[in-house]
């Protein structure tokens, strides 16, 4: 079984298809992040898990001090090189975890889609340390749920995944759902346990959609999809696309993003 450590360093291996086919964030979410903190020319951010910097620009564009960490090397070269124009961005390569960052010290410590890959204690006392007083940490997450109002779609890729996915890891088969506000509720409750307080959440939602040979490339993003043995993946992959190829050759992505909000008395 592949581990979770593992399991994090795996995006470094495409990091291109990362790029094209991870989504961005919508501009009404950093509205919400915007008008909880001032960030401004003068504002010292840090973003945990960067990626290729699909949730960085709003915040560049703000002039502010970005420290992005990133622990794959691929990924932090096409980060330097995407945003190469901005001065005011500095790329730390390594583990959030065991970088050395300044207490009391930042404005904003953000994170888009990679705050739960590190331990939850570790990650929050370690946030909490580095804000100054007020400032905020803002974590925020994409939560896909393919081909909702499709069900023949959704019950064939569910078969699909019975088969390859669930027997590979030997896990118990859960069918897909809708990320509910309950759920934000509790993973913004987290924080304070840590000493946090102003706690806050929001959801948002989309749709998109993808050819089938797009959905393929999104599926080849994804860690634990990337980690199955090759010709396992393959069959995989092959079977899912001609699924969605049988059913009018697109699927729909139905995505909710949920922001939690919180701050440093």
């Amino acid at each position: 079984m592949v581990s979770v450590n593992e399991l994090s360093g795996i995006f470094d291996k495409v990091p291109s298809a990362y790029d094209k086919m991870r989504p961005c964030y919508p501009n009404e979410l950093y509205r919400k992040i915007f008008d909880y903190i001032d960030v401004t020319e003068n504002s010292r951010v840090v973003e945990v898990g960067s990626g290729t910097g699909k949730a960085a620009r709003p915040l560049l564009d703000k002039g502010c001090k970005l420290t992005a960490v990133e622990y794959g090397e691929n990924l932090s070269a096409l980060l330097r090189e995407k945003y190469k124009g901005y001065s005011n961005l500095n790329v730390v390569t390594g583990k959030f975890e065991d970088i050395a960052f300044e207490e009391n010290a930042y404005d904003l410590v953000f994170s888009a889609t990679a705050f739960h890959w590190i331990p939850e204690e570790k990650g929050y006392s370690k946030v909490f340390s580095m804000l100054r007083s007020g400032g905020a940490f803002a974590r925020f997450a994409n939560r896909p749920f393919p081909c909702r109002d499709d069900e023949g779609l959704a019950r064939e890729i569910d078969d699909i995944y019975s088969e390859y996915y669930y027997k590979y890891y030997d896990k118990k088969h859960d069918a897909p759902s809708v990320f509910s506000e309950e759920q934000a509720s509790d993973i913004a409750a987290v924080a304070g346990r840590y000493g946090f307080t102003d706690i806050r959440y929001h959801l948002f939602s989309r749709e998109r959609i993808f050819s089938a040979e797009e959905y393929i490339g999104l599926l080849g993003t994804y860690s634990d999809h990337i980690a199955i043995e090759k010709s396992i993946r393959e069959k995989f992959f092959s079977k899912i696309k001609a699924a969605i190829e049988r059913h009018g050759g697109s699927i729909t992505i139905y995505d909710t993003l949920d922001l939690e909000l919180a701050r440093k008395p």
